[in-house]
């Protein structure tokens, strides 16, 4: 494992939602699942589809103890949406560190 710093993975993660964006064609499966789970991330939610063609995000957000409400919104830039889904904390850096290692992302010294 790479010893980079929370600044770098942050910087890392945002480049390739920036590459998964434009390459969504190639291994579209496989990036919507890495988007999904940004976005479950950052809301909590427990369901999350995303309409690429549409630009819609639909997800379920936790309202109350083991309760949900069903959300649809426009989303213009899928890319800086899911950019600005990032948290900065010690928890989501982990989880982005796991995010790169799984696409095997590693950073230039």
């Amino acid at each position: 494992m790479n010893n980079i710093t929370p600044p770098e993975i942050f910087d890392e993660v945002k480049n390739l939602i920036s590459y998964s964006i434009v390459n969504k064609d190639q291994e579209n499966f496989n990036f919507q699942i890495m988007h999904r789970a940004i976005i479950k991330k950052y809301f909590e939610a427990k369901h999350v589809n995303i309409n690429y063609s549409d630009a819609t995000v639909e997800l379920q957000l936790p309202v109350g103890h083991k309760k949900y409400t069903n959300i649809t919104f426009e989303c213009q830039d899928i890319e800086r949406f899911l950019k600005s889904c990032l948290k900065k904390d010690e928890k989501s850096i982990f989880f982005y560190q796991d995010i790169l290692n799984h696409y095997n992302v590693t950073t230039a010294a």
